[in-house]
């Protein structure tokens, strides 16, 4: 009879610990999204596979390499910080829409170069361009758009830790899939398959029923952005993890655009080992995420930023040191559990702090940080690769991330001290409005 009444609360404490990891699925809005992104991701995630791969292809460059990495993201950096203004102003059900169906048109025409067989450097360089000036509106948007598809606050973490579940679930799947698509196929059908996994993502949105937006009175753009500057770098935990986030992106995340060259002079592999390396990243990454899903609130989130960093650092030094395949793949795993913890803790602590109106603000640096200083990191990952090598390369991006994680553990007792406080006014104004 004990038996039995253990059985059934474990098999009770399971049930509340799937529905607690997945309590973002009740919204219906926000389901929509999650099967729409679920197929478009995968679709993004062998694109984003094939390009380095078709670039290493046609040029056997890692300076065109970095390059092509620069140019495709350095618009984030520029238009980021104002399109955070002009998000807090827009309406962000319409420009998700409108930036999903410029992506696909962006999609669509790398697949017209590939099978016509008239790709140049040139155009990718000019259409990666495009897609990262699509991509400084549609970040900071998406990312304020997730509070519209959740009714309590309190689930807000939950629905970003899951979009990064689904994001790295992706990430495990479309680089696996674009690795036997490229040795059977070629580049070009990767493109077509990412062109048409849009279809889903824009029918998702269409479907959802988002309540009407109010109009913000505007302020002229400059001093929009100065408030938004203002506020994003006074208040202590926001400023710190946007930092943080910042410099592992630049010294770290940037490794990432080596990978093809690791995987074809290193590892003496193919496009296989190239889909399989970036499927075991992504594993990590979805682990992490799975992780912060079942968490039930911020608390205890500023100690996991800068742990997942040093993880992410100590992965990065590790794998430039060892040249084994099985092992390459294991560390892959760690990066990835590293990398993933780091941002989404980031984003998770950062989206339940922030004031609603200064949300798009706050956010566009929060992508700046992450994806804006990316390309600078692409460039100069290419650039010392020619110099020092690879591995070099690898091994100085994995120490700056652990030195960034040892600086953030400096300042914990002041971030710390900055939510506890923030905590008690957000339950005192609860407190005040239900009595």
């Amino acid at each position: 009879m004990v038996k039995k009444n253990s059985a059934y609360t474990n098999s009770t404490k399971q049930s509340n610990g799937f529905k607690t990891m997945f309590r973002s699925l009740q919204y219906r809005n926000y389901r929509l999204f999650f099967a729409g992104q679920s197929v478009s991701v995968i679709g993004t995630w062998i694109q984003q596979i094939a390009m380095p791969w078709l670039v290493y292809d046609l040029t056997k460059s890692v300076f065109l390499l970095g390059l092509v990495g620069f140019v495709g993201q350095v618009p984030t950096f520029i238009l980021s910080p104002f399109a955070g203004v002009l998000t807090d102003r827009w309406n962000k059900y319409y420009i998700l829409i409108a930036t999903q169906i410029l992506s696909m048109v962006q999609a669509i025409i790398l697949t017209f170069l590939v099978f016509t067989q008239s790709i140049e450097i040139w155009h990718i360089v000019l259409l990666s361009c495009f897609l990262g000036c699509i991509n400084a509106f549609d970040t900071p948007a998406r990312q304020s758009f997730v509070i519209k598809m959740v009714d309590k606050k309190e689930d807000l973490g939950n629905a970003i830790a899951l979009n990064s579940s689904m994001v790295n679930a992706a990430r495990i799947l479309g680089p696996s899939l674009a690795g036997v698509l490229i040795a059977a196929t070629g580049e070009g059908i990767c493109f077509m398959i990412n062109a048409l996994s849009y279809v889903f993502v824009i029918l998702s949105l269409l479907l959802m029923v988002i309540p009407h937006e109010k109009k913000i009175k505007s302020k002229p753009v400059l001093k929009e952005f100065k408030e938004g500057f203002s506020y994003t770098f006074s208040v202590i935990p926001i400023k710190y993890a946007i930092l943080l986030l910042a410099l592992v992106s630049l010294m770290g995340m940037s490794s990432i655009v080596l990978m093809p060259v690791f995987a074809k002079e290193i590892l003496h592999g193919g496009s296989n080992t190239f889909g399989f390396l970036m499927a075991a990243s992504g594993l990590g990454a979805l682990i992490g995420a799975f992780y912060l899903a079942s968490r039930k609130s911020i608390t205890g989130l500023d100690k996991v930023i800068p742990l997942s960093a040093a993880t992410f650092g100590i992965g990065l030094v590790m794998f430039s040191f060892f040249h084994v395949f099985i092992l390459s793949l294991v560390l892959m795993v760690l990066m990835g559990l590293g990398m993933m913890l780091q941002m989404a803790s980031c984003n998770t602590l950062i989206q339940t702090i922030v004031d609603d109106d200064m949300r798009g603000r706050v956010m566009s640096f929060f992508v700046m940080a992450f994806m804006g200083t990316a390309p600078f990191g692409s460039l100069l990952a290419g650039s010392a690769a020619k110099v020092i090598g690879v591995p070099h390369t690898i091994l100085i991006g994995g120490i700056a991330c652990i030195v960034g994680a040892l600086l953030f553990i400096r300042k914990l007792p002041e971030i710390s001290k900055a939510i506890n406080l923030h905590t008690e006014k957000l339950t005192l104004a609860k407190m005040s409005m239900e009595a």
